[in-house]
C-alpha cells in the first residue's frame, strides 16, 4: 500500500470515528484530505469503493444509514462501540512495550492533516467527539523513511547520497532495499549495496537529499530467512564514542538552551556580526544537529565539520518542504 493511501485511508477512519452522524460520499470528499485530488467524479468513487473494501477486509466496523427519513442519500459512519476494544489488563512488561510503541509511532504530518479533517467535519456543522480515538500509523523518523519504505514495499531499488560516521563526504548509493528497521532508538534500511555487491545498513539520519527510485518495482526481493534486526545489531554502534569538542557560534542574546549546555570561551564575528564563541562536549555530534538546527540563524556550527553538514542537511531539508508547500 502507498504512503498517500496509507494516510487517506487513516484519515478517513478518523473522520468516520469522530462523528456520530452519518456522513455521505460527498461531504467525506470535500473532508478527508486525499480525496480532492481525484481527477474526475468517476475516479473518486472508484477510489471510495476501494477503501471502503479495504477498511472492511481489515476489521473495520463501516455502517451505512440515514441520519432521518428525510434524508435521500444514505451516508456513512464507524460506531465507537464496535471499533473500540475491550478493557484489556497487561502485565507490567506488556505495558511498558505499548507504552514504548506508542513513543515510536507519532508523526507530526499526518497529526496536522488529522486535525484539519476535524475542522472541516465542525465547519461543516457535524457534531465531532473532542475525546476521537488516537490512529495514526505512521512513525515519527528520518525524511529519508517514507520513501525508503515505499521503495521497500514496491520492491524497488533506490539511490541517495549518504554521509558516512566522522566524515563530512557525500557518496552516491545504489541499494536494493529489504527492509526498515529501528535499533538502539535509531531508524536503518537493510539491503544489498550495488556499489558494494554486499548486505549494507544506512542509517536513515545519513541520508542526505532525495531518495529516487531506480528500475522497476517488483524487482526487489528480500532473502529468505534475512534477520534484519540482527544484521543491523551487528554492524550497528554498540558503545558511544567519544566526547567530541564542538564550538558554535552564537548570537547575543539568543539560544539560551544552547548556552547552559556549553562554556563561552570568547568572542567571533560571523559575516560582521558580533556573537560568543562556545564551546560545547557531544555524544554522537549527529545526534546534537537536531536541536541546533532548530535554533535557526542564531546558531552557527564551527567545528567540527561533520556536525556543521548535519546541521546543513536539516535546514536544506526545512526549505525543501517548505518550497513543496508541506
Amino acid at each position: 500500500m502507498s504512503t498517500a493511501r496509507a494516510e487517506r485511508l487513516v484519515n478517513l477512519v478518523l473522520a468516520l470515528l469522530s462523528t456520530r452522524q452519518y456522513l455521505t460520499a460527498e461531504r467525506i470528499r470535500g473532508i478527508v484530505p486525499g480525496y480532492g485530488d481525484a481527477a474526475s467524479d468517476d475516479a473518486y468513487f472508484r477510489m471510495f469503493e476501494r477503501d471502503k473494501t479495504e477498511l472492511r477486509e481489515l476489521g473495520i466496523p463501516l455502517e451505512t444509514g440515514r441520519n432521518s427519513a428525510f434524508d435521500a442519500i444514505e451516508g456513512y459512519r464507524i460506531a465507537r462501540r464496535d471499533y473500540e476494544l475491550g478493557e484489556i489488563d497487561l502485565a507490567p512488561d506488556e505495558a511498558a512495550a505499548v507504552a514504548l510503541a506508542s513513543r515510536l509511532w507519532d508523526s507530526p504530518e499526518l497529526t496536522g492533516q488529522a486535525h484539519g479533517a476535524l475542522v472541516k467535519l465542525r465547519a461543516a456543522g457535524l457534531e465531532v467527539d473532542d475525546q476521537a480515538p488516537t490512529v495514526e500509523p505512521r512513525v515519527r523518523a528520518e525524511p529519508a523513511f517514507g520513501p525508503l519504505l515505499a521503495a521497500v514495499q514496491n520492491g524497488q531499488a533506490v539511490r541517495f547520497e549518504y554521509r558516512r560516521s566522522g566524515s563530512p563526504e557525500r557518496i552516491m548509493r545504489t541499494l536494493e532495499p529489504w527492509g526498515v528497521v529501528s535499533w538502539r532508538a535509531r531508524w536503518y534500511v537493510v539491503g544489498h549495496d550495488r556499489d558494494r555487491g554486499a548486505t549494507r545498513c544506512f542509517r536513515l539520519s545519513r541520508v542526505t537529499g532525495q531518495v529516487r527510485p531506480v528500475g522497476k518495482p517488483g524487482a526487489v526481493h528480500r532473502p529468505e530467512g534475512v534477520n534484519l534486526l540482527k544484521l543491523v545489531s551487528v554492524t550497528g554502534e554498540s558503545e558511544p564514542s567519544p566526547v567530541t569538542a564542538a564550538r558554535l557560534w552564537v548570537a547575543d542574546g539568543r539560544a539560551a538552551g544552547v548556552r547552559r549546555r556549553g562554556t563561552v570561551v570568547g568572542r567571533f564575528a560571523v559575516d560582521g556580526e558580533e556573537g560568543d564563541l562556545v564551546e560545547i562536549g557531544l555524544y554522537y555530534p549527529e545526534s546534537a544537529a537536531d536541536w541546533i538546527a532548530a535554533q535557526g540563524p542564531d546558531v552557527v556550527v564551527l567545528e567540527p565539520d561533520v556536525l556543521a553538514k548535519t546541521v546543513q542537511d536539516r535546514l536544506e531539508a526545512v526549505v525543501a518542504r517548505q518550497g513543496s508547500g508541506r
